[in-house]
């Protein structure tokens, strides 16, 4: 009887250290793909959380990093996982958040007006130097194919970050999602 509670015992801690052992390796590995691409934002004009229209080349061509994102305003699914990274790197940055721009692109022009997006960034608690930006479908349509974002229907979006270096213009693909982190570590990449 001893023997078969023993035998059992060992065989759960066994079994809970092969099972926590595979969780910790798949911790360890990454959980996005990284390229490091070229693109080229079109000349189109969006609108900002505020109604304020936004030149969107000039925009992005800053002197600081940029990190860019799709979103729509009433999406329960990656958009908040996006969203919260954004503040965790605004958070984390401190005094140095101005050094940085964060931009979300909607892709749900159709519905997400400034007071939309506005009320958005309130609930997340984003501070200056995050823009959500929107505009025409043809325009929002422009900027998708021109970062190789394209989807035909908002349902179909998938996470992904872009970060842009202010050394030389091209662009960090993140296909997935990061950690805090990891955004984090992406950031001071570029900005270094």
């Amino acid at each position: 009887m001893i023997r078969k509670i023993v035998r059992g015992l060992l065989c759960g801690v066994i079994v809970s250290v092969a099972v926590f052992g595979v969780r910790t390796v798949q911790a360890a590995e990454k959980r996005y793909q990284r390229s490091v691409e070229k693109y080229t934002a079109p000349d189109v004009v969006l609108v900002n959380q505020n109604g304020a229209k936004v030149p969107f080349k000039s925009f992005l061509e800053t002197d600081k990093p940029v990190m860019l994102d799709f979103i729509y305003g009433t999406c329960t699914t990656i958009c908040p996982v996006l969203s919260a990274s954004f503040v965790n790197l605004q958070q984390k940055l401190g005094p140095d958040l101005q050094k940085v721009r964060l931009v979300s692109i909607s892709i749900d022009p159709e519905n997400d007006t400034p007071k939309v997006m506005r009320d958005y960034l309130k609930k997340y608690r984003a501070r200056p130097g995050w823009d959500f930006l929107t505009g025409s479908r043809a325009d929002i349509d422009q900027v998708m194919r021109a970062f190789a974002a394209y989807i035909p229907n908002k349902m179909y979006h998938f996470p992904l970050t872009l970060i842009r270096s202010p050394k030389d213009g091209k662009w960090i693909r993140i296909n997935g999602l990061m950690s805090s982190s990891e955004l984090m570590d992406e950031y001071a990449r570029v900005s270094r």
